[in-house]
């Protein structure tokens, strides 16, 4: 066996500050008043709701983008038709477009002066700075995240499964229902944890879009920075590590769902 002690020391000694060390600061900082300080600042009506909307959201993305994305890999995936690869960039730019240009976009489709916007603004109908706002923005962002996962697994699986299934007479919907859709449990689990996960922790996009409007659509992520502004920074670390918290029981619970998969 190698000796694993200096590579190991040496990936340890990188990683401390640079992860392991930031992490342990926002619990520190957390629960620096004690545990009396810590359940205060969660129970204020800002941060309640802002971690209320926020689970909201990301669950309401993941359930819209488990439908949207599985719908998308699967067209990409078993038709071939003109411009298939250039759709197939296109879905996934939102990975690559800083989330603000995100924000900014969204603003100028479906603002009060938008492309869409403008028309529908007279109507009474305003997305923007309000909680559907919020909810595009975290759609646009976490879709590839959906698409990712489950149009690998449709592009492994072979046709002859749905091919025998049309033989004995099933219509296309039985087929997606008893034939595909048991394999695609492992994909649309794994994508709709880190759909919630990013919609969870999203900041970029949901700023611009929301207006950051306390007990109507100020997400968690808001919160914090709100708050941290304020100098408030007990109360901002109380809600992170509440976020934190979720988002290692998500990772955890991932790996260990991927484990048993394989």
């Amino acid at each position: 066996m190698k000796n694993y002690r200096i590579p190991v020391g040496l990936l340890l000694s990188s990683l401390l500050p640079l992860l392991l060390m930031p992490l342990m600061a926002i619990f520190l900082f957390a629960g620096k008043g004690g545990p009396s300080h810590f359940l205060q600042a969660l129970s204020t009506p800002d941060a309640q709701f802002a971690l209320r909307f926020s689970l909201l959201v990301a669950f309401a993305t993941s359930i819209i983008n488990a439908v949207l994305g599985t719908f998308a890999a699967y067209v990409l995936s078993k038709y071939r038709f003109p411009g298939r690869e250039a759709l197939l960039v296109i879905v996934n730019l939102p990975v690559a477009i800083p989330t603000v240009v995100v924000g900014t976009s969204l603003i100028l489709l479906w603002g009060p002066i938008g492309l869409l916007g403008k028309y529908l603004d007279p109507m009474g109908i305003r997305p923007m700075f309000a909680p559907a706002g919020v909810l595009l923005a975290h759609l646009f962002v976490t879709f590839p995240y959906m698409l990712g996962a489950v149009k690998p697994v449709l592009d492994e699986q072979e046709g002859s499964y749905e091919e025998a299934a049309h033989t004995m007479g099933a219509s296309p919907w039985q087929t997606f229902r008893y034939v595909l859709l048991p394999t695609l449990r492992g994909g649309l689990l794994s994508g709709a944890l880190l759909t919630f996960a990013h919609s969870l922790g999203e900041f970029g996009a949901t700023v611009m879009v929301s207006g950051n409007l306390r007990l109507r659509t100020q997400t968690a992520p808001l919160f914090i920075f709100a708050q941290f502004e304020a100098g408030n920074i007990e109360v901002a670390n109380a809600v992170a590590s509440v976020l934190a918290v979720i988002s290692f029981v998500l990772f955890f619970g991932l790996l260990r769902f991927a484990g048993k998969e394989r």
